[in-house]
Order: C-alpha cells, then structure tokens, then sequence
C-alpha cells in the first residue's frame, strides 16, 4: 500500500509541476514548496481520504460501518434492514479490500523487484571489484611486458653493434699488436726514465763543478785584491820616506816627513 501510495504520489506531482511549469512566469512562489507537496498528496494516498471521482471510500465504508450499527442498535424488528445493511457493508469491505490486495501486491512486486536490484547491485559491485582487480593485473603485466621489450629492444641493439664489429680473430689480432706497441712504448718510456736520471745526475754534477768553480773564482778575486791592497799600500809607505830627530832635553822622538807633519813620540 505505501509503495502504491508511493508511485501514485510520485506521478501526481510530476503532472503537478508539468501544469505549473506552463505558467512559471505567472506564479512563481507557493504557499508550499514541492517536497511538502509530495508529502501531503503521498499522507492523502495512503489515508484514502481524497479520490479522482465520487466519495473516498475509507469514508463510505464509515457510513456503512455507522449506518449497519446503528440499525443493530434500535430495538424494532429490522433483521432484513440489519441484514441487507450487513450486505452492503461486507461488499463495501470487499470493494475497499481490492486496492488494498492490488497495493499489497504491488509492494511485494517492489520488494522483489528492490531484492533483484540489491543482488544486481551486489553481482555489480562485485564485478567492479573483479574488474578493478584484472585492471591492477593486467597494469602490473603491462609494466612487465614493457620491461621485457626494453630488454628486447636492449639485447637486439647489441646485437647489431656485435654484427658489426669485425670478426674474433681480426680483433684478437689488432689486440696483439696493440699489445707489443705497448710493450715497446714501455720499454722506451723506460729507456727514456734511465736517461733522464742519468742527465739530471750529470747536471746535478756540473751544477756543482760550477758552483765549486765560481767559489775558487771568488776567492782568487778576493786574494788577488787583498794582495793590490797591501802593494799599494807597501808602495805609498815606500814613497813617504820620514826623518827621525832626538830631543834629549825633552826625551821625546820626533818625525817630520815631506809634508811638514810632526808626531810626538813617547
């Protein structure tokens, strides 16, 4: 019943909003906004107080229910009354039972149809799951495929390098050669490092015959001046010839030279 209300009350406003859709731009504020609308046209449907057409039948099987009562109720012979008012009051139990069997079947229609929903939701999300796995799988492969053809690429690259180098035995070749020109090389280096030594000993040695050479130059220079020095020096002691005279009073030496200088002598 609720789910019948339910459907019904979702029609009617859905009409309703269709109609006032047409005339937004004459009305546009209601007394209620369009959920309390929902609300009360699904509270109506539920109670079955309003209908369509004629009186609503909750309300019918009210004076039904109060006019069979109230005929039991008077104390005159009216059992065909009470009767024929029972009558009416079953049929209108019957007439008001029908929507309710066509309700109760709709929501057990619903249920299943929400149970159905929910296990296709379930397979769904499940399904997602299972999907977001094989994803995470097959990303996971997609990472190692890439890997394995970087590997590929990798090896086919040195491949080609290796094809075309020359073959084994020209190379082993060109390794022997290189090999005896290094050794010459070294044996010359070698030649060369103990003919380096040796000069840098001859010139370290003719560095100090030179060194011992300037130093006897410098002393036959020095001797050599020494001796100009002390012939100069004989020569002007040889040219200023002095006279030696005696005072005996005095006790005193005197010695007068050429240029008239005299010395006291004690």
């Amino acid at each position: 019943m609720a789910g019948a209300g339910a459907h019904q009350g979702g029609q009617l406003p859905a009409k309703a909003r269709k109609l006032t859709g047409r005339r937004e731009e004459v009305a546009v504020h209601y007394a209620i906004s369009p959920t309390e609308d929902d609300l009360v046209i699904k509270q109506r449907l539920l109670t079955r107080t309003t209908t369509t057409r004629g009186e609503p039948p909750l309300k019918k099987l009210q004076k039904k229910f109060v006019a069979f009562a109230t005929e039991i109720e008077k104390d005159t012979d009216n059992y065909t009354e009470c009767e024929k008012l029972y009558k009416s009051f079953l049929q209108e139990i019957t007439t008001f039972e029908l929507p309710l069997i066509r309700t109760k079947a709709v929501i057990d229609a619903n249920r299943r149809e929400k149970d159905n929903f929910n296990e296709l939701q379930e397979q769904l999300s499940q399904q997602i799951l299972q999907a977001q796995s094989d994803i995470e799988d097959l990303k996971k492969h997609l990472e190692e495929s890439k890997i394995e053809r970087q590997h590929k690429e990798e090896c086919e690259a040195i491949r080609r390098l290796i094809a075309v180098q020359p073959p084994r035995s020209e190379t082993q070749k060109i390794i022997s050669e290189l090999e005896k020109e290094i050794a010459a090389l070294e044996a010359e280096n070698t030649a060369a490092s103990r003919t380096l030594d040796l000069r840098k000993k001859q010139f370290s040695l003719l560095l100090h015959v030179v060194d011992e050479l300037q130093n006897t130059i410098d002393e036959e220079q020095r001797n050599l001046a020494e001796e100009l020095r002390n012939a100069v020096e004989e020569q002007k002691l040889s040219l200023e010839e002095p006279i030696l005279t005696v005072d005996c009073e005095a006790g005193t030496a005197i010695i007068i030279s050429e240029r008239s200088e005299a010395m006291q002598v004690d």
